[in-house]
């Protein structure tokens, strides 16, 4: 059963990585990125996302043609691991389409989340 869970958390940001639970969403933000259509950059560094995230409440609030993050941190509630997930995506007539996700699990964003 322990391979199960082991091999859960190799696939799926909400399984820990430590101890091969299954975790549960501690926070969960929308963030809009100074990109446009047409002229997205991958970023992999959590510093550009630190620098140029703006905070948004909802979806309405990001104009057309922009990109936008959500930002979901996972909790372990057995040994506390926490993860954090950036999800870019582009708001297209209420569909969210993905550009690109990224998982870090080692405090990159704790100080910014």
């Amino acid at each position: 059963m322990k391979f199960l869970r082991k091999a859960r958390s190799i696939f799926h940001d909400d399984w820990c990585s430590k101890c091969y639970e299954q975790m549960d969403i501690y926070k969960k933000e929308l963030y809009m990125l100074p990109m446009m259509v047409g002229h997205y950059v991958s970023h992999s560094n959590p510093e550009y996302y630190k620098k140029n995230l703006i905070k948004v409440y909802t979806k309405k609030e990001i104009p057309i043609g922009t990109y936008a993050c959500g930002i979901y941190v996972y909790k372990c509630p057995y040994c506390n691991h926490k993860a954090t997930k950036l999800s870019i995506f582009l708001p297209v007539r209420d569909v969210e389409k993905s550009e690109d996700a990224f998982l870090f699990e080692n405090g990159e964003m704790d100080d910014f989340i």
